[in-house]
């Protein structure tokens, strides 16, 4: 049972390798062999294929994006928790295995790495979120002037 959740969890992480991989030997393998399709299913592999087991499958945010209410929602089930601690250790592991496998660049690594060691307890948490909602509203009354 461990390997086919393994095999899942490979899948789902390599899930636009895989479809890329078996688009380019599809239409490579149809020039070679002399079909006149190859180019069109080319194009819709790339296209429409890829594009769409990449929206499906991956799971990498956006570069500087972070969704407030989703930490919220991760801290008040940490803070539910009674081993804070363990909490903490399990959501760096995350964040170091997600660097490991090339999900994270060492940028987004460092900035989220930060973000976890500032926002250890919950009173943290609260600390950090309205400071940058702070530096928000700093930011929107510099672009008013």
């Amino acid at each position: 049972m461990a390997d086919d959740e393994t095999l899942r969890e490979r899948f789902r992480r390599n899930a636009s390798g895989i479809a890329a991989t078996t688009v380019t030997g599809t239409w490579l393998a149809a020039l070679l062999l002399g079909f006149d399709w190859w180019l069109g299913f080319m194009l819709f592999g790339y296209i429409v294929i890829v594009p769409v087991v990449s929206m499906l499958f991956d799971e990498e945010e956006a570069a500087g994006e972070f969704d407030l209410d989703s930490a919220r929602t991760d801290r008040a089930e940490t803070a539910e928790s009674d081993d804070e601690p363990a909490a903490t250790a399990d959501a760096l592991e995350r964040l170091r295995t997600r660097y490991a496998n090339g999900d994270l660049t060492d940028e987004q690594f460092e900035r989220k790495l930060d973000r976890l060691l500032e926002t250890e307890t919950p009173e943290d948490a609260a600390e950090w979120a309205e400071r940058n909602r702070a530096a928000d509203r700093e930011r929107d009354v510099e672009r008013e002037r």
